[in-house]
C-alpha cells in the first residue's frame, strides 16, 4: 500500500466522510496518500443546520463547511480541496472537467472513488459521477499512447449511496474498517452541519461488517464499507 495514491471525489464536502472515510483511513494507515476533492461545499442543499441562524450568509456557510471537511480529512490522514462549483444544481462544465482531468494527470492516483451514476433523490451525485468518469477517461487517454500527457488508468469504484437499492448499487468490494473505525467516527463528528447522519452511518458500518464477515469467514471484522467496481481489476491469479 505504501506509495499508492487515492482520489475521492464527492459532489459535496461531507460526502466522503459518510461513505468512504474508513477506506481512506485504512489506505493512509497502510502508508498510502489520499486526496479528497469536493466539487461543491453543499452550502445550499446540505447545510440546513447552519441556515437556522437568521443572520447566516452563504460565504460563511462555505467557510464553515471547508473547515469541517479539512478537519474530517485530517482525521483520516487525507488532504482536502474544493472546486467550489455550487450545489443544487451542481453543474460541471467543460473547463472544470479539464481541471479535474489535469488533477488526475498530476496526482496520478491508483484508485479513484466517487458516486454511482444514479440517485433519484440527489441531482448532484450523478453529475459528480459523470464528471469524474469523463475526466478519468481523458486523463488516461483510453490507456494507450496519446498526443497529450496522460496518467496510468486507475481503479475506479463507486462508494455506497444513502439508499443503495434505489441507485443501482451492488457491492463488489468490502473494506474492513474495524481498526480505523475510531478515525471514521472522528471524521463524522467533525461534520456538525450534518450531525444527524452520524448514527445512520455508524449503523451502516456495522451492517456492512456483518456482510463482510459472512463473505470472508473472518469473525474479527466488526465494521466495513461497501464499494462497487466500475472497471474490472486485473490480477495475476485467482
Amino acid at each position: 500500500m505504501t506509495g499508492r495514491r487515492m482520489l475521492v471525489v464527492g459532489a459535496h464536502s461531507a460526502d466522503f466522510v459518510w461513505r468512504a472515510a474508513g477506506a481512506v483511513a485504512a489506505h493512509t494507515a497502510a502508508g498510502g496518500e489520499a486526496l479528497v476533492l469536493a466539487l461543491s461545499y453543499g452550502e445550499r442543499g446540505e447545510s440546513g443546520e447552519l441556515w437556522k441562524d437568521p443572520n447566516q450568509t452563504i460565504e460563511n456557510v462555505k467557510r464553515i463547511r471547508h473547515a469541517e471537511a479539512e478537519q474530517a480529512a485530517a482525521a483520516v490522514g487525507a488532504k482536502f480541496e474544493s472546486f467550489d462549483l455550487g450545489d443544487y444544481p451542481l453543474r460541471v462544465g467543460d473547463e472544470q472537467v479539464e481541471r479535474l482531468a489535469s488533477l488526475l494527470r498530476t496526482f496520478a492516483p491508483q484508485v479513484v472513488l466517487t458516486h454511482p451514476d444514479r440517485d433519484p433523490f440527489n441531482p448532484d451525485h450523478p453529475a459528480a459521477h459523470a464528471a469524474v468518469a469523463l475526466a478519468r477517461q481523458l486523463s488516461a487517454g483510453a490507456g494507450v499512447a496519446s498526443g497529450f500527457a496522460t496518467a496510468p488508468p486507475s481503479e475506479f469504484l463507486a462508494f455506497e449511496p444513502h439508499q443503495p437499492e434505489l441507485c443501482g448499487f451492488v457491492p463488489t468490494v468490502f473494506v474492513d474498517i474495524t481498526a480505523v473505525m475510531p478515525a471514521k467516527r472522528e471524521a463524522m463528528a467533525a461534520m456538525s452541519a450534518q450531525g444527524y447522519l452520524r448514527e445512520y452511518y455508524d449503523q451502516r458500518a456495522d451492517h456492512r461488517g456483518n456482510h463482510a464477515r459472512r463473505v470472508s469467514g473472518n469473525a474479527a471484522i466488526r465494521q466495513a464499507e461497501a464499494f462497487q467496481r466500475l472497471i474490472p481489476n486485473v490480477v495475476g491469479a485467482l
